[in-house]
């Protein structure tokens, strides 16, 4: 039996907080209210961490795929994965780049906003079946007057 798209898309938003969690907001820097994740470590790297930041943004986006997002949405995570890593390859203030923008946050969030919209929409309801109540008023008068004939 195929679970609820509410259940799915539920589990996707928590896989997601706890990804970008991870990736942009783990780590306190002491004596500060700021945090930094493990991308803007791993993008001190000089390329190569940038390549692999890269790689982990590119997750959102597949669950913004499994999660049936729309277009425009997935646009918008790609734009913020570009802005990420393009801002990431400059030198020296490209890290301190990483470490601000969050891009993995901004995706969650979102792709999180737009679930929540799309939760929050009843289905629309169908329409009246109006060919089947006439059929079987049809239906209904020929049996009524095969019957007062008979009788």
């Amino acid at each position: 039996m195929p679970e609820p798209i509410e259940t799915r898309q539920r589990a996707i938003l928590k896989r997601l907080d706890t990804f970008s969690r991870f990736t942009d907001s783990s780590i306190r820097i002491p004596f500060t209210r700021f945090r930094i994740g493990a991308e803007p470590i791993i993008g001190l790297i000089p390329v190569v961490g940038d390549m692999a930041g890269l790689l982990l943004s590119g997750y959102v986006l597949l669950e913004a795929q499994r999660a049936g997002a729309s277009r425009e949405v997935k646009v918008k995570i790609l734009h913020n994965m570009g802005i990420d890593f393009l801002g990431g390859l400059l030198p020296v203030v490209g890290d301190a780049f990483d470490a601000i923008y969050k891009a993995n946050i901004r995706n969650a969030r979102l792709l999180r906003n737009y679930l929540e919209k799309e939760l929050a929409e009843e289905p629309p309801s169908s329409p009246f079946p109006w060919k089947t109540l006439i059929w079987l008023s049809i239906l209904f008068a020929a049996v009524t007057g095969g019957l007062s004939l008979i009788l």
